[in-house]
């Protein structure tokens, strides 16, 4: 059977999908790069914003307009609205967020797919080796699941709705994936979670051991964590650098510089905390890229909260970060809250502060013009008939474009930096 799968929304979602992937592989089905000519695909949605929403609806459209006969949505938006997904064209099945671990074996136990009553136990089989998805999600990085769900009350939050609770995965099956995606060639392991900085909390234990775990017991050249809220984390915490294995890139959503905003918004931060934690962060680690997320025009957000907010960011000196315009999300307490920005309020805010993190991001990237990093190249075209285009990530995430003579994917090189632009920096790949 051919199957296509695709997902929309985080890293988390992107390391589902590559778990499905591998448990269809291993019982024998194919996972192909093209909706055309699927015999089934699966949808990973997302419901974070509306604009999110409205993305899974379409791609779950689109896949039925390319002749895809079996549907399955998955993940936060048909968990939350199943109806509405059940009755999107060609879909055979929703399976919610507290059924997909399961989604694999469920679906091959299902007639319309023509799957043998005797077939063997697939499941009891050790896991193959990580593959990188065909097509556009053909990654060089391997993202790992190690905790989902969170405990957070975050007003704007539907995430919490749609993934539950926040529970942590064993040391020894984060261990086991990362294992198998070296076996399979990862030069780079991106550790991710809904609520990452919790994980181990049933345990009494913090996030800290399972990186050292992970830097102990396995060889990965490249560890990078994904994003860590800053309430999770103290100066101490940093001295996990020492070892340069793990990238310089902390990606700390801040989503607001006022706190009143921040009060409403029930974060766990005030910006007076968060800015200790960035100098800590700074002071531990040499050249380290701090990207944020920060929400245009939070209920009630008035012009002076916008204005710390602003001033606020630029203060940070960001290395880049993502800029959502406020989405009212049924369920959540902020949809609920009196003084509803209008929506062109909203939208110009949002360009006011990506205006502002694009200063600070090319500030950032300047910094680098002459210096040499390793990159880690994930995607190649051919540029001409002399040679190709490398685009990849240096340690510190910053998106680097090179020349070479050969494809050379998934392959890591010392790049010499010459020039910086809007979308990354260019280089030159050296024989030092």
């Amino acid at each position: 059977m051919k199957i296509y799968l695709d997902t929309i929304g985080c890293r988390l979602n992107q390391s589902e999908i590559e778990t499905m992937a591998r448990g269809f592989r291993a019982a024998g089905h194919e996972v192909v790069a093209s909706a055309e000519g699927a015999d089934l695909a699966v949808v990973n949605t997302c419901a974070v914003t509306s604009d999110a929403a409205a993305d899974s609806r379409q791609l779950i459209r689109h896949l039925a307009r390319a002749g895809v006969g079996q549907i399955v949505p998955t993940g936060c938006w048909a968990t939350l609205q199943p109806k509405e997904a059940a009755n999107l064209p060609n879909v055979l099945k929703v399976v919610g967020n507290n059924h997909k671990e399961n989604l694999v074996a469920e679906l091959l136990d299902l007639q319309p797919f023509g799957v043998s009553q005797d077939k063997p136990s697939t499941f009891d089989l050790q896991p193959i080796e990580r593959v990188p998805l065909p097509g556009l999600h053909r990654r060089t990085r391997a993202f790992i699941k190690v905790q989902d769900g969170c405990d957070n009350a975050c007003t704007f939050c539907i995430t919490t709705v749609a993934r539950g609770e926040s529970r942590s995965r064993p040391l020894a099956d984060v261990i086991q994936d990362i294992q198998f995606a070296l076996a399979g060639g990862t030069k780079e392991i991106v550790l991710t979670g809904v609520h990452l900085g919790s994980w181990g909390q049933e345990w009494e234990r913090h996030l800290r051991e399972l990186v050292g775990a992970i830097l102990e017991q396995t060889d990965t050249p490249r560890l990078r964590l994904s994003s860590l809220e800053p309430w999770d984390l103290d100066e101490g915490f940093f001295s996990l650098w020492e070892n340069p294995r793990i990238m310089p890139h902390l990606h700390l959503p801040l989503q607001s510089g006022s706190e009143s905003t921040l009060r409403r918004m029930a974060r766990k931060t005030t910006p007076a905390s968060f800015r200790a934690l960035v100098a800590a962060a700074r002071r531990s680690i040499r050249d380290v890229a701090i990207t944020t997320d920060v929400i245009a025009g939070f209920p009630g957000e008035t012009d002076a909260e916008f204005a710390e907010t602003l001033a606020f960011v630029r203060e940070m000196e960001f290395a880049g970060g993502h800029v959502f315009t406020y989405s009212p999300r049924p369920g959540t307490g902020a949809a609920k809250m009196k003084g509803q920005t209008r929506p062109e309020v909203r939208k110009k805010r949002n360009a006011v502060l990506r205006e502002a993190l694009e200063e600070s991001s090319k500030s950032y990237r300047q910094r680098f013009v002459g210096r040499r990093m390793s990159v880690l190249w994930e995607s190649v075209s051919e540029l001409d008939e002399w040679g190709w285009q490398m685009e990849g990530w240096a340690e510190n995430y910053l998106r680097v474009r090179a020349a070479a003579s050969s494809p050379r994917w998934n392959e890591i090189d010392e790049v010499e930096l010459v020039e910086s632009g809007r979308e990354g920096m260019k280089g030159v790949i050296g024989n030092w």
